[in-house]
């Protein structure tokens, strides 16, 4: 049984937010204290280590749910399927419908349901949750959706990634300047071409990692109210990710009868660019190996981070032929990794 990617589709928001609108922030650390460097210091390092240049904020009137929609009809156009055909909708994002000023995420309805109502499928049979799994939430929806497939359960799922943290971001945080918004989707089916998933690899540390992403007031002690922002331990989460991710990508290539070198694309959560460097050149010395030219397509330069809508949109970028440099053939295979909140980490292997 092959268990294939038969469309994909993103949406990007139309509002590009460029790091000089940064440099009339306030920022201060998280003692509320003011960091003594200035704006053009803070921002310039900012992208060196990051890459970011630019991020995408959703319109006011748009939600994480419409975002979701819009990926997913381009999806469905993608893939050329009859939406009623869809079995299950599975949405990950981390803080539901997010609306501008409001202290309180809506996921009531879930969003999958919400999408589904979007998309006016009327089958009651095509089930639809959410899932909540930090960064890798769909990547792990991906690895469900096969399962579900695996057993007999679904023949086509709707798999969504999508977020708006430009509504959770403490301005007076410099992590703020990290997070975007969008959304990615994907169709997966059974028996739908000759693309397979091969090997998948999911981890969670849940111990002294588990609050490494978490949410909390602002670092500004005269803004704190009822808003709750998200906030990570960034040294934290990048050692973490440096260690752990390498190694989860490997077991995830080990458990499948593919050489490291037959590896075309590497498609890493848009974290941060050094990171995601560094990650990869980790994964390729547990195989005494280079990094090979153009293994990793990225998109974090002009997109940011989206959390889980990074790799399904990177995804999509590439396959269209969006992407300068980066294409892929049938046959290629390519490898997803991604690392989030929980501490959850997944690798899954898939041939084109």
């Amino acid at each position: 049984m092959n268990i294939t990617i038969t469309g994909t589709g993103s949406y990007i928001p139309e509002t590009a937010v460029p790091n000089s609108d940064f440099l009339s922030h306030a920022f201060v650390d998280a003692n509320g204290m003011a960091i003594a460097a200035p704006n053009t210091e803070i921002i310039s390092k900012f992208e060196a280590i990051t890459g970011i240049k630019e991020r995408r904020y959703a319109n006011v009137e748009q939600k994480a749910s419409d975002l979701g929609y819009l990926a997913a009809e381009n999806a469905i156009a993608d893939a050329n399927i009859n939406k009623e055909s869809i079995d299950y909708i599975i949405y990950a994002h981390n803080f539901g419908d997010l609306a501008p000023g409001k202290p309180q995420g809506d996921v009531l309805p879930s969003l999958a349901s919400r999408v589904k109502h979007l998309l006016q499928i009327e089958n009651p049979n095509c089930v639809a949750f959410d899932l909540i799994f930090g960064c890798p939430g769909w990547l792990e929806a991906m690895i469900q959706a096969k399962a579900l497939i695996a057993s007999g359960m679904a023949k086509t799922c709707l798999l969504i990634g999508g977020e708006t943290l430009s509504r959770v971001v403490d301005l007076y945080d410099r992590d703020s300047m990290i997070f975007a918004d969008g959304a990615g989707a994907t169709i997966l089916q059974k028996d739908g071409g000759n693309g397979s998933i091969l090997a998948h690899a999911t981890q969670t540390y849940a111990n002294d990692e588990a609050y490494f992403l978490y949410f909390d007031s602002s670092y500004e002690s005269s803004a704190k109210n009822e808003q709750q922002y998200i906030k990570m331990h960034g040294r934290k989460v990048y050692e973490f990710a440096c260690i752990k991710v390498p190694k989860a990508m490997k077991a995830c290539l080990d458990k499948s009868d593919v050489a490291i070198d037959e590896v075309k694309k590497i498609f890493i959560h848009q974290a941060n660019e050094k990171m995601d460097e560094a990650i990869i050149k980790r994964f390729y010395k547990q195989y005494n190996m280079p990094v090979p030219d153009g293994i990793m397509p990225m998109n974090i330069q002009q997109l940011g981070n989206s959390s889980v809508a990074t790799i399904p949109t990177l995804l999509d970028m590439v396959r269209k032929g969006q992407l300068e440099n980066h294409a892929l053939q049938e046959g290629d295979v390519i490898l997803f990794a991604s690392v989030g909140a929980g501490m959850n980490i997944n690798a899954m292997l898939y041939k084109v």
